[in-house]
């Protein structure tokens, strides 16, 4: 004997019912993050409208487009926009090389190393900026610790110029941003399984083959959030070029700096800064895309492999 069907009516108040329910819970949600939302229109959201309108306005107070139009028309402008992001990709390639194995060893890890190999990474963070770039200044100079150890162990004949270059920014701007390009990749890595090399070195594949044809689209995600995560903070820092370069290597930073304290044109430094927050934006939002189009082909690749 067959089980009773129940009534096509049950099953639509019982959808109904979950999909008010559903409802309910949004709203509920909704009202939970409104103070949050709310704090951040006020201290972010806000400041940069005021910051736009700003771009827009002469220090006479009407609509003008001549902040703009004298940014795009300097060739000078477009040099500086040049620096800034040949030194950030700099920087970022560099955290990429080292971040990436170090990320992969982290996961790999016995939890007692993981963990001393994490105090090792975020203790930094701890410390300002300020100090770390001041720290840097006297380990690069002539007589500093990298020299005397380059000299020591015979890599070079006299002391190299690491201060007021782009070789010393690089190497104290990646000492800053290492971990904010090591922990996306070790959120990623730890979930690679080990076994997939394994299983591919089984089926013949040599381990440069597995990695590209395993291990690197895997972690392709971690990839990406680490690269946008350093880059959008090498874009647009000012206190390390500052301190370590001066006024020799202009950035985006550095002219909205000189725009606000130096020149009070208040038009120019907020069209400066406006520029800057858009190629800021635009590498977060591409990397948000790339990010879930990956995340969506992987999951589909293993949809297709079950």
């Amino acid at each position: 004997m067959s089980a009773a069907r129940p009534p096509e009516g049950a099953h639509t108040a019982a959808e109904a019912e979950g999909a008010a329910a559903s409802t309910r819970a949004c709203r509920s949600v909704a009202w939970l993050a409104l103070p949050g939302a709310g704090y951040l229109m006020l201290v972010f959201a806000l400041p940069l409208a005021v910051l736009l309108a700003s771009s827009f306005h002469t220090p006479g107070g009407a609509l003008s487009l001549a902040g703009y139009a004298r940014f795009f028309s300097d060739s000078y402008n477009a040099t500086v926009v040049w620096n800034t992001l040949k030194i950030a990709v700099l920087i970022t390639s560099v955290c990429l090389l080292i971040g990436y194995p170090v990320a992969f060893a982290m996961a790999r890890a016995r939890p007692a190393v993981q963990a001393l190999m994490f105090l090792a990474l975020i203790l930094p963070l701890s410390v300002g900026v300020i100090v770390k770039s001041f720290a840097w200044t006297i380990l690069l100079r002539s007589n500093g610790l990298v020299n005397s150890t380059l000299m020591a162990l015979g890599l070079a004949d006299e002391p190299v110029k690491l201060l007021f270059n782009e070789r010393g920014l690089v190497i104290a701007s990646v000492h800053v941003f290492l971990p904010f390009m090591v922990l996306p990749l070790f959120t990623v890595a730890r979930q690679i399984d080990s076994r997939l090399k394994e299983a591919a070195a089984t089926l013949g594949a040599t381990p440069w083959y597995a990695f590209a044809r395993v291990t690197w689209p895997l972690s392709l995600p971690g990839v990406v959030t680490g690269c946008a995560f350093v880059f959008s903070m090498a874009v647009s820092m000012y206190v390390i070029p500052a301190l370590l370069m001066g006024d020799r290597y202009q950035t985006l930073p550095a002219l909205v700096a000189r725009a606000y304290l130096f020149m009070r044109d208040r038009q120019a430094g907020s069209t400066l800064a406006v520029v800057l927050l858009l190629i800021a934006v635009s590498i977060v939002v591409g990397s948000t895309l790339l990010t879930r189009h990956l995340q969506a082909k992987t999951s589909t690749a293993a949809g297709a492999a079950r």
